[in-house]
């Protein structure tokens, strides 16, 4: 991993020079929780001009990087960035909360992420997600096989958001994802047997085999239910 990531410094210095100003790692590759299966190696990239010529110049190497097996970079002007934290509240909160600075000074020790937005974006994507996942269980064959990928597909994202769930109702930040999970638990009391058996296997700390498809997607769905529905209660009530 270190290896690619340097190589992706130099070969966007090496195309970009002085219109690179900064670029920053985040996500599971600098909480320990990187899984080479299921994780990807998650980029914000500043640059001084964004125009199109400047955005070509780029082309080669993240197509490079994307053919690794990585997603694009998020390309950013500061301005353009400052002017979207309002409405990527919930991303630039967690960036800022947990990143690290391939390139250039660490400009997010001092970014300003709107908080009143971020408990917004938080409650709308957490009902998002849940309506989503639920569309996505509609559409699908109705296979174990099928439910499975869909519990392991959206794991990340639910955590994700339970992690900044906590933290906008004025609790500490959980540190992982089972952490979040087992937050969310005791703020509910909803079962979080589901989600943990989805983590062992991301882990592979468990086998398919052993898991219960069918009742652990029902467990699943009920934890999401019972924790979209208290966040929003509390949110309103507070």
């Amino acid at each position: 991993m270190e290896s690619k990531l340097s190589e992706l410094v130099e070969r966007l210095k090496a195309v970009a020079g002085t219109n690179l100003k900064a670029l920053v790692l985040y996500g599971s590759a600098v909480t320990g929780e990187f899984l080479a299966k299921h994780s990807d190696l998650n980029t914000l990239c500043i640059v001084e001009r964004a125009g199109s010529a400047d955005i070509e110049r780029l082309h080669a190497v993240v197509q490079w990087w994307t053919r690794e097996g990585n997603p694009a970079p998020f390309v950013f002007t500061f301005d353009e960035l400052h002017r979207s934290a309002d409405i990527f509240a919930v991303e630039l909160f967690d960036i800022k909360q947990r990143h690290r600075m391939l390139f250039g000074a660490d400009f997010l020790e001092s970014f300003d992420v709107p908080m009143r937005l971020h408990r917004l974006q938080v409650e709308r994507e957490l009902r998002s997600s849940w309506l989503r996942f639920r569309q996505a269980l509609l559409a699908a064959p109705m296979k174990t096989r099928g439910h499975l990928q869909l519990m392991l597909a959206s794991n990340s994202t639910f955590c994700t958001l339970f992690r900044h769930a906590l933290a906008a109702l004025g609790q500490s930040m959980p540190a992982g994802k089972r952490e979040a999970v087992n937050g969310i638990a005791a703020l509910t009391g909803a079962d979080p047997s589901a989600f943990h058996a989805i983590l062992d296997l991301r882990e592979g700390k468990k086998k398919e085999k052993n898991i219960e498809v069918e009742s652990a997607l029902q467990t699943y769905l009920e934890f999401i239910e019972v924790a979209t529905n208290e966040v929003d209660r509390r949110f309103d009530a507070s």
